[in-house]
């Protein structure tokens, strides 16, 4: 199961409940805290996926739906559209290439899935801009696949890193 890893981070236990009443327990398999994501796992055989879309092809203007647990209320949708791809909003050193939504995001809907009109995840819900702005964010597919590839081969992300400086030089 891929999320935010803002929503388990400080979890002393996960659980999983299902739209068919069932709960399980959840172990972490991996997180990366530079992208907010991070995978879990749950003992349960034949449960139904959605299926990644590629996040590259979404254009701005395009309707999407996003879903989550809004303020507890459990398997809400929303629709809207692109607002906006590649947004910067937080700075630093984490990752900043967010997909923009005017889908109602509230907090609750983290971990949750943007899909695109073919029911294609295309992002993974992550934050808003203010409670009330109408602005989302999400990362995307294109980028959640191979961390989550990542975390669930070794657990962790490896970023390649070129030990190169810039400095002056005088004399």
């Amino acid at each position: 199961i891929l999320t935010n890893n803002h929503v388990i981070e400080d979890a002393e236990t996960i659980k999983v409940s299902l739209t068919d009443g069932r709960e399980f327990d959840a172990i972490v398999k991996g997180v990366d805290p530079r992208t907010d994501l991070a995978v879990i796992k749950i003992d349960a055989k034949g449960l139904p996926t959605a299926k990644m879309g590629n996040s590259d092809n979404t254009q701005v203007g395009e309707w999407v739906i996003a879903m989550g647990n809004p303020y507890g209320f459990d398997y809400t949708v929303t629709a809207g559209i692109v607002s906006a791809k590649g947004r910067r909003v937080s700075g630093g050193q984490k990752f900043e290439d967010f997909i923009q939504t005017d889908a109602s995001i509230n907090p609750g809907n983290s971990g949750g899935p943007l899909l695109n009109l073919n029911g294609e995840v295309i992002g993974i819900n992550t934050m808003i801009a203010g409670i009330g702005t109408g602005i989302g964010f999400a990362i995307p597919s294109s980028l959640a696949q191979n961390i989550s590839e990542q975390l669930v081969a070794t657990g962790k992300v490896v970023r390649p890193w070129l030990g190169v400086g810039i400095q002056s030089v005088d004399e």
